[in-house]
């Protein structure tokens, strides 16, 4: 027998299954959409292909000796030798073991890695549009406008995993801050926490930072209408909230943070050493021109319009039916097709040094844009308009400098980031924000569908009408000559003539292209206005308009020709003669590899402890050792070799490379398939020295590095003269050597009868290196401004160096203490939800 109350529970049982299963219904959509136009973009994955960049494939490289420790052994290295002769792991390849939003990503990463990197475009986008109110369907569309922008998928072509990641996971951080201060405050603010410690992880601190300058504008702005509309309390509370979520998120985060910080103030982007006599590394933060380098031009602004407003890519194909191809085939060269399929022309003709490809954000995105600036309410203008024009001039970077020098002296960090150009990120962020809320205007049930038809046509003639004139007069652009035309001569001097016409046709074709899918949109929208279309089908329409736009573009750069197959992707990196003749040497020692760009190129780290390497966060010692030193003993140990027969000639050169035989240089690679040669006087891992040379200052210290024998004299700066004797005593039976080698944990053998000195071919780092002698921590000190040394007392033990960076442990406390923190906070907020549903079913 069923009783009446338990009727009426059953009753509203099913009736709040069947309301929860229509208000998630287009969510779960959603979901499974994006899930499914990912796959659809990469299928390639389907085949069991992956996409490897140039980044990644660096990575694979500089990460190699790491992983192989961590692979191995129980416990984690923190330190690798494999690059610039040692260099923290912390922006290479660190375990965050108390960070346990980890199980987040790891749930994310069960999907293939570029699938992944376009869902959480997808499906973050889409969430601030949830918080931004607008409708679930609509959202889909924005989700779509913003993901298929070209830089998104340029980046994951490039590798620039971190990069990518933490564009995506911008999108919902920015819209749980803005749902914070508009709507539900707790669910904002534990929304802020959770996307924010994502976004942290991902690890791409020039994207967080531009993150941080678009919510500096929704803040301000919030400020300013609080206290307008008296709201002062209110945005005090939400603002201490958010405050408490960043702390949390920062905290889940702290081991990479801290070790960061520690490990920034060493590099390149940190403080000076006082060396003013490198004038490429002196200043505090990285150099102007190094900031500067990719800057955006100002009129390469409108590849936002016109995709190929500057030629696309530094690198490209181009058709039979071009002007180069019909020169081609005038002159009766074979096969034109294949010519111009198997060759990379210069076809972008910018001011940058070179360009995978352009940013592109939509011809619809550019045409609702400015429909917004009709549309979407002033407190929304407010923040957006000033942040995309600001971020737009801070792209032209070395083209605008009067604002970059403000930004570079003044702002604090700024100076820390290189490739200025990378605000476009939030340019395109805000105008495709901006873009979607003009549509949900229009989509209002509240808007006047009659009142629309003006500014529609308005913003249609504005977008529409500059694409016209491009398309027509396609030489306001400029001239079309790229520094690289330069190159042709003799026979493909016709290239200078032809090239310039074809990037004239591209521009051409592509403002007709933007002009057609401008005055499409705006026709949507006038249909929708007169009644002819519905409001789901518009939506449908737009969103496959969207996709016609943006995926063509996208797949210039990344295209199923991208992916390998994984046989391929296993020797890519395949050891040559050289690399196997060095490695049947089991003994430590630093290779320089000769065949690649030493300081650009990270692919001998792979096989080598290499005295080169690529990062973009080198010690600020090694960078100012390479450019007063390394460089120059490179460049006469070449030129010795390039016109020297002699041995004796070459191994006199060898003997006087102090720097190098100092850094242990053994091998050097001047052919991949020939033996390499062997450097008699590689200085070894440690030896002792019986003169020391004190330098009052750090000029003085480079300069005396390079004027001394490194194999018997030292260099220190007066702060350690205190620390090491003042007479050395001579004994030739002393020996040291190094008999335990881990990247974090190095042990050698010492004897000698007398006091000695001894240099270790270690790179200096005071934040983590710790000394031991019999298990006793000892001092020891900087010397030749790079390495390390120790004054030791005659005797018999064992040197043993580990890497215990406190900031790593200390960070790790934080972390798992921030991570239940956030945890217990989502329960909580969690039972609220219940408790207060429960309450409703009752009452109801």
């Amino acid at each position: 027998m069923i009783f009446p109350e338990n009727c009426f529970l059953q009753t509203q049982c099913i009736h709040m299954n069947k309301t929860v299963l229509t208000k998630f219904a287009p969510h779960i959509a959603a979901f499974l959409l994006f899930i499914v136009i990912s796959f659809m973009y990469f299928s390639p994955v389907l085949e069991g292909k992956q996409l490897i960049g140039h980044d990644t494939e660096s990575w694979m490289c500089m990460a190699k000796e790491t992983l192989d420790y961590n692979a191995t052994h129980n416990d984690v290295t923190l330190w690798t030798n494999s690059m610039f002769g040692g260099m923290p792991t912390y922006q290479i390849s660190m375990t965050q073991p108390y960070n346990l939003i980890k199980y987040v990503e790891d749930l994310i990463h069960l999907f293939p890695n570029t699938v992944y990197n376009l869902m959480l475009y997808l499906i973050g986008f889409y969430i601030l549009l949830l918080a931004f109110k607008v409708n679930p369907w609509l959202a889909i569309v924005g989700a779509i406008a913003f993901s298929f922008a070209s830089y998104n998928f340029i980046i994951i072509l490039a590798g620039h995993n971190s990069k990518a990641i933490t564009i995506a996971y911008m999108a919902p951080l920015i819209g749980s801050v803005f749902m914070a201060f508009r709507r539900k405050r707790l669910l904002g603010s534990l929304l802020t926490a959770f996307f924010l410690s994502l976004a942290v992880r991902a690890n791409h601190v020039q994207i967080l930072y531009y993150t941080v300058i678009i919510l500096i504008f929704l803040a301000v702005v919030e400020f300013i209408y609080s206290i307008k509309d008296k709201e002062i309390a209110s945005f005090l509370k939400t603002s201490g909230m958010l405050i408490a979520a960043a702390l949390i998120a920062v905290g889940m985060n702290a081991t990479s943070l801290l070790t960061t910080y520690d490990y920034s103030k060493a590099t390149m982007r940190g403080e000076s050493n006082g060396l003013t006599v490198d004038t490429q590394n002196s200043q505090h933060g990285l150099n102007k021109d190094y900031i500067t380098q990719w800057s955006y031009g100002i009129d390469e602004t409108m590849t936002l319009l016109i995709p190929n407003f500057k030629g696309g890519g530094s690198g490209g194909t181009l058709a039979t039916d071009s002007e180069t191809g019909k020169r081609l085939t005038s002159l009766g060269a074979p096969d034109v097709e294949k010519i111009l399929k198997e060759n990379q022309f210069p076809l972008y003709w910018g001011s940058q040094p070179f360009t995978s490809g352009p940013v592109y954000i939509g011809a619809i995105v550019c045409f609702l844009f400015v429909l917004g600036l009709f549309l979407v309410d002033k407190r929304t203008k407010w923040w957006l308009l000033p942040m995309i024009a600001l971020t737009v001039m801070l792209a032209w970077g070395k083209n605008f400098m009067w604002l970059t020098d403000i930004f570079i002296n003044y702002v604090p960090l700024y100076n820390k980031f290189r490739t200025v150009s990378m605000t476009l990120v939030a340019t395109g962020f805000g105008m495709t924000l901006m873009a979607m809320l003009a549509l949900k205007e229009v989509f209002n049930e509240k808007t006047d569908k009659q009142k629309l038809i003006r500014p529609v046509m308005i913003s249609a003639a504005i977008v529409g009408g500059i694409a016209l004139i491009f398309a027509l007069i396609p030489s306001l652009s400029g001239d079309f000559i790229a520094q690289a035309d330069a190159q042709y001569t003799g026979n493909n001097a016709f290239l200078k003539e032809t090239l310039p016409l074809d990037r004239a046709g591209l521009l051409r074709a592509d403002a007709f292209r933007s002009l057609m899918f401008v005055f499409l949109s705006a026709g949507l929208i006038w249909l929708y206005a007169k009644n002819y279309l519905k409001i789901k089908v518009t939506y449908a329409l737009l969103g496959i308009l969207m996709l016609i736009d943006l995926v063509p573009v996208a797949k210039r750069y990344l295209n199923d020709n991208s992916f390998q197959r994984p046989r391929r992707l296993d020797t890519l990196i395949a050891p040559s003669k050289a690399d196997n003749f060095i490695l049947q040497d089991k003994s430590q020692f630093r290779v320089l590899d000769g065949t690649v760009n030493i300081f650009n190129d990270a692919s001998p780290s792979y096989f080598h402890k290499n005295i080169g390497g690529y990062h973009a966060a080198k010690l600020r010692r090694y960078q100012e050792m390479i450019n007063m030193h390394i460089e120059k003993e490179i460049g006469r140990m070449f030129a010795t070799f390039g016109r020297a027969t002699s041995p004796a000639i070459i191994n006199n050169t060898m003997d006087s490379l102090g720097v190098l035989n100092m850094l242990n240089m053994k091998y050097l690679i001047y052919n991949k398939e020939a033996a390499p040669i062997i450097n008699p006087h590689a200085n070894g891992n440690a030896w002792f020295i019986n003169n020391i040379r004190i330098a009052g200052n750090a000029n003085e210290e480079m300069k005396l590095v390079g004027e001394i024998n490194t194999k018997n004299e030292i260099v220190v700066d007066k702060e350690y003269a205190s620390q090491l004797p003042t007479k050395l005593e001579t004994d030739t039976t002393a020996r040291i050597s190094l008999t335990k080698y881990a990247p974090n944990d190095l042990v050698y053998n010492f004897s000698s009868k007398t006091d000695q000195v001894a240099v270790f071919s270690e790179i200096y780092y005071e934040k983590g290196w710790n000394a031991y002698i019999n298990g006793k921590k000892v001092p020891y000190v900087r010397a030749n401004y790079l390495l390390r040394a120790m004054p030791l007392k005659a005797g018999n033990y064992e040197i043993e160096y580990k890497f215990e960076p406190t900031a790593y442990s200390l960070g790790n406390t934080i972390a798992l203490i921030s991570s239940l923190l956030l945890i217990l906070s989502l329960l909580g907020y969690i039972f609220l939800l219940w408790n207060k549903n429960r309450k409703t079913a009752i009452t109801a």
